[in-house]
């Protein structure tokens, strides 16, 4: 009971008028419900529900929110229903604790369908209410923090998950604590070997970075001070996930990566910000291009601060953030810090037209309207929630937001989908630039337009935004539709005359049969056999019987069904180690752009005559083909071929290095077919292995072994084609 008088302390410190009886009587129904269960760790179950709900209350949540953490596996985990929650705690409790249970009783056919389902459904319940992801956050949180237990491949699958969409979300809704934690316990599982090592560089240069932080910041306030602004100083290191992109982005070694401190002032007005901003500047020497004013221009989650680098004393760079109070509670605390608790209850928390702190969730929830297909759609989630934004500016003086990298076709779909359609070049700060420009910070954007012009397969390796890829990808799966329209309808009418009759004639049986093959309509039938899913045979058979058994006829022979069109020549034990819809004598080839191993996820296309493609499920190629042509393949554990992969090592320039590394290969087990190796002019070595494994774990312990060598700065998988 400690940690739930914990709990009720702080949310009455934060909320006075708070209905506490309502959390107690959540705690107690939620440890009646999970009473007898255990975690993995052998604690009882509501010891989760509990660190949750104490989370949340450190977000400075309402009362319903904290109810909710405590509930939020009830459903799923317990025989307790909504309805139930809904009558004891009322209907926002239960709504809270609806949009965070899981689409568990659900069927679907792979686990990244049923993870973008369930995304899909907790970002519907944040568009009426923000607090369910919050308190999605927190559960996740807490799940990372014990994931010790659990076993290794489960560990790595969720901390991918955490990587790639929650810490993503917590940064949108600019809650950093939250983030950073999440960053870091996804590296320790994703990169242990990594992340073990940078956490031993970091620890033992602890006592020094303390002892310059300490000095550092009262040397910045006796300035601040001495210059008239009135300020607090804080210093910290740069999390550990921060300092690893860094060394990789750079291509550097912990030793050389000097500004992995940070200093923060913070201050009482914007005009003190910009007072302190020349303070720091005339003391010490700014790096140039490092300077971002996020006051003026502030994030789209209403994150504001000033940021510069310094050449600080001793000669090291630091990051400087200069921001008021208000700023910093804002970066802390997120979307949180502009809730007022007043006359007991929370402002509204549903999402209105006109709110800018919600812009990005908007976009999100007309991806989701517009992508049927969870793989894609869950891959436009990740592409919008990701990475660094520039701002641009319209003709008209208006700031847009876009990912870093962005082209001028993206900021075209950003205006509307037809300008996107039919951009035929653009003109940036009034001079004309190719499409394949990537767009700076400040830049104003004027998109020329021309009737004529269309999307073409070239833009889809240009375009960064979810919403510009999406528009191409339909347009372009539009031209592939018609033209399987076209086949569909050519194939089945040859094969009707051979018996006597027409599509328009045989109306009544094609109905039937497209139903018997899972085909809502008939033109659905059709298309379906213009991308050799469904041949002509099979329709047949099904829509004439009696006349497809009888039938001599060669052609018709010919053309077998599915599994013949991919089948082998010759049955034997499938070599290639992949079942395609279950059947092991396929034929099959992997896609070189993502060089698929046994243990990754992975999903084929039909190609007619060459059977089926095999990619990663994460593959950008993978994701432009038509899903219409889609087919289930799994891989059967029986597989003998050993697969090429590319790995690319980021190393130091000396000699006996890559003799080391060569090594470390050998003792994997593993050859080396190919390698690209060259010198860079600042004293580094950029290699690109071609080497044969036989699963994804032999690759991870590669990619581990070769991280562990001294002088090595980075290690990554990479296209076949790119190395």
């Amino acid at each position: 009971m400690h940690q739930l008088d914990q709990i009720l302390s702080e949310v009455a410190g934060y909320f006075p008028s708070a209905d506490l009886p309502l959390v107690r009587r959540a705690y107690q129904f939620a440890a009646q419900a999970h009473d007898g269960q255990t975690r993995k760790s052998g604690d009882p179950y509501v010891t989760h529900p509990l660190a949750v709900a104490q989370i949340i209350a450190e977000l400075k949540l309402d009362v319903a929110s904290v109810c909710a953490g405590l509930l939020h596996d009830c459903v799923e985990d317990t025989s307790a229903t909504i309805e139930q929650l809904s009558e004891l705690f009322g209907k926002e409790v239960a709504f809270l604790v609806e949009g965070v249970t899981k689409l568990g009783k659900l069927p679907y056919s792979t686990r990244e369908e049923q993870q973008a389902e369930n995304f899909r459904k907790m970002l519907l319940a944040m568009a009426r209410d923000i607090r369910v992801i919050l308190v999605k956050l927190c559960d996740r949180l807490d799940n990372m923090r014990s994931l010790n237990h659990l076993p290794p491949e489960k560990q790595e699958r969720i901390a991918a998950e955490t990587m790639q969409i929650y810490a993503p979300l917590a940064n949108r809704l600019g809650i950093q604590w939250v983030k950073v934690e999440l960053e870091d316990l996804s590296f320790k599982y994703t990169n242990p070997g990594e992340y073990e090592q940078l956490a031993h560089d970091v620890s033992k240069s602890r006592a020094e970075r303390l002892e310059y932080i300490h000095s550092v910041e009262k040397l910045i306030q006796k300035e601040m001070i001495d210059n008239g602004v009135p300020c607090e100083v804080m210093g910290r290191a740069k999390h550990l996930w921060s300092i690893y992109q860094k060394m990789k982005r750079t291509q550097r070694p912990f030793e050389e990566i000097h500004d992995a401190i940070g200093f923060r002032v913070i201050t009482d007005s914007q005009m003190h910000c910009y007072q302190a901003l020349g303070v720091a500047h005339q003391t010490w020497t700014p790096i140039p291009g490092r300077f971002k004013d996020y006051i003026a221009l502030p994030k789209p989650n209403l994150y504001q601060s000033l940021h510069t680098a310094v050449i600080g004393p001793r000669g090291e760079r630091i990051e400087v953030q200069i921001r008021t109070s208000e700023m910093n509670l804002v970066a802390e605390h997120g979307i949180a810090a502009h809730w007022k608790y007043k006359e007991g209850s929370i402002s509204s928390q549903a999402i209105g037209p006109d709110d800018k702190k919600f812009a990005w969730l908007r976009q999100l929830i007309e991806s989701q309207k517009e992508l049927r297909d969870p793989t894609e759609f869950l891959e436009s989630v990740k592409v919008d929630l990701f990475g660094d934004e520039v701002y641009v500016f319209t003709p008209g003086g208006d700031v847009k937001a876009l990912p870093k990298g962005s082209c001028p076709i993206d900021f075209a779909y950003s205006v509307h989908s037809s300008i996107g359609d039919h951009c035929s070049g653009a003109r940036v700060n009034g001079m004309i630039v190719p499409l394949r420009y990537q767009l700076r910070n400040g830049d104003t954007i004027e998109i020329i337009t021309s009737p004529n012009q269309k999307p073409n397969k070239d833009w889809l390796k240009l375009v960064k935004t979810a919403r510009a890829r999406t528009k191409v990808r339909w347009l372009l799966r539009q031209e592939q539709r018609d033209k399987a329209v076209l086949l569909g309808t050519d194939l089945l009418d040859k094969a009707l005359r051979k018996h006597n009759t027409t599509l328009t004639r045989a109306e009544k049986q094609l109905k039937s049969a497209a139903q018997e093959l899972k085909c809502m309509t008939v033109d659905e039938l059709i298309i379906q056999i213009g991308y050799g899913k469904i041949t002509t045979q099979q329709v047949l058979e099904k829509a004439l019987p009696e006349l497809a058994k009888k039938s001599d006829e060669p052609a018709v022979k010919a053309e077998s069904m599915l599994k013949t069109l991919l089948r082998k020549v010759t049955r034997r034990t499938s070599s290639s180690g992949i079942k395609v819809a279950g059947e092991e004598d396929i034929l099959v080839r992997f896609a070189k752009c993502c060089s698929p191993l046994p243990g990754d996820p992975v999903v084929g296309f039909i190609t007619r005559g060459r059977g089926v493609t095999v990619h990663r499920r994460d593959c950008d190629k993978g994701l432009d083909l038509d899903p219409e042509r889609r087919i289930d393949v799994e891989w059967d554990g029986n597989g003998t071929t050993q697969h090429e992969v590319a790995i690319q090592v980021l190393c130091s320039d000396k000699p006996g290095l890559l003799a080391h590394i060569s090594q470390s290969f050998s003792d994997q087990g593993v050859n080396i077919s190919q390698a690209h190796c060259r010198a860079t002019e600042d004293g580094r070595a950029v290699n690109t292995f071609h080497a044969s494994v036989k699963d994804l774990d032999q690759l991870k312990q590669v990619i581990r072994s070769l991280s562990r060598i001294k002088g090595v700065y980075s290690v990554d998988r990479v296209s076949a084609d790119l190395g």
